[in-house]
């Protein structure tokens, strides 16, 4: 991936977006997307609808297919198909409220570096400048500045990729920025109190050669470099990233070279101002596969929706998970989150626990 989602990073892309209400709620099942998705994104729009793009389908094939979920009717409604066949690509709500959509994997699961943005006012998908290189499950930023950072992921040919970029709203063209210190795919960011992106984790190569970081390091935009930063206690990737009211970063899940078979329920926090790691608390269930499905709630408590059957709530403090109680059994692996104008969370698809991409949807209700 967006975050989000993004959350890929959301706020549209990857990262933590905020809810308006601080009780844990009640996770219930909500009416089902017009088809299945896995790494798809989620993307809240600002007249509260849910922008739902891409993914890949039962038989993991990328799709252009998008809908809007519609909170007041409480149902989807469908959108005319994105440029481009996508699906671990991101989307980021930009300040002038369209929707970026960038990269991913497309026709022949081939990374792809073309980009464009969905209008929520004409309901559709526009052409715009493409990125300078291919690439997937890369992670994308809003910046201050109104600009959106793209990092790392996988080019052509399992070529794992170290090199950002910026695109720029006022001219539709994306251009190179410096590196990171190494090839990232896998990984997490947040934006940084202080305006700086934190970038955390990750792997790259595959299989036997497989190598995953325990390092982050951080963006300047002022600057447009990279610098190394901590380490985390643990080397992780598939793992989500949260930035806490009091400027410190959660960092949740995520597995080892297992993948499946190595999924945590450790998390830890890092704190910018002495860039150090400390262990935070323990999930009541591993995930992985969630980058982008945090929500931060205005009372501090952090909303973790994505990557296990369940969801669970992490206290203000980051020392105590709770699960959200309800009846309903999520896909959990790649689903989207999004916030919704009623102060809950919208949960849509993903695959896991014994299925493949899934259309169904999952409400938390305040």
């Amino acid at each position: 991936m967006l975050r989000v989602l993004v959350i890929a990073g959301l706020l549209a892309s990857v990262g933590a977006t905020s809810i308006d209400q601080s009780p844990s709620g009640t996770l219930v099942p909500a009416p089902a997307m017009r088809m299945a998705r896995a790494a798809h994104t989620a993307t809240a729009l600002r007249d509260g609808r849910v922008l739902v793009a891409g993914g890949f389908t039962s038989a993991a094939d990328p799709t252009s297919g998008a809908e809007l979920f519609v909170p007041g009717a409480g149902r989807f409604a469908p959108l005319p198909p994105m440029r481009v066949l996508r699906h671990s690509h991101s989307a980021t709500r930009l300040a002038n409220g369209m929707v970026l959509i960038a990269g991913g994997f497309a026709a022949g699961n081939q990374p792809t570096a073309r980009a464009e943005l969905f209008d929520p006012v004409a309901n559709r998908f526009v052409e715009t400048g493409a990125m300078t290189e291919p690439r997937s499950g890369h992670v994308a930023m809003l910046l201050p500045d109104g600009r959106v950072l793209i990092t790392g992921g996988v080019g052509p040919d399992w070529k794992f990729l170290a090199t950002a970029e910026l695109f720029d709203p006022a001219t539709g063209r994306f251009s190179a920025t410096g590196a990171m210190s190494v090839a990232r795919e896998s990984h997490a960011a947040v934006l940084l109190s202080d305006g700086t992106v934190f970038i955390v984790g990750g792997h790259r190569d595959r299989r036997d050669q497989i190598k995953i970081y325990k390092t982050s390091e951080r963006y300047d935009p002022r600057t447009g470099r990279f610098r190394i930063d901590g380490e985390m206690r643990v080397a992780r990737h598939k793992h989500d990233a949260i930035l806490l009211r009091d400027g410190r970063v959660l960092i949740t899940g995520g597995s080892d070279e297992r993948d499946g078979g190595g999924v945590f329920s450790s998390t830890e926090v890092y704190d910018p101002r002495t860039r150090r790691f400390s262990d935070g608390p323990r999930l009541v269930r591993g995930r992985y596969k969630h980058q982008g499905t945090g929500l931060l709630r205005p009372d501090g408590s952090v909303l973790i929706a994505g990557g296990a059957p369940v969801a669970e709530v992490i206290d203000a403090s980051a020392t105590r998970s709770t699960v959200v109680p309800g009846e309903v059994t999520m896909a959990g692996q790649f689903s989207a989150v999004a916030p919704l104008p009623d102060g809950g969370a919208l949960i849509t698809g993903g695959y896991g626990n014994g299925t493949g991409p899934r259309g169904s949807t999952w409400r938390i209700r305040p």
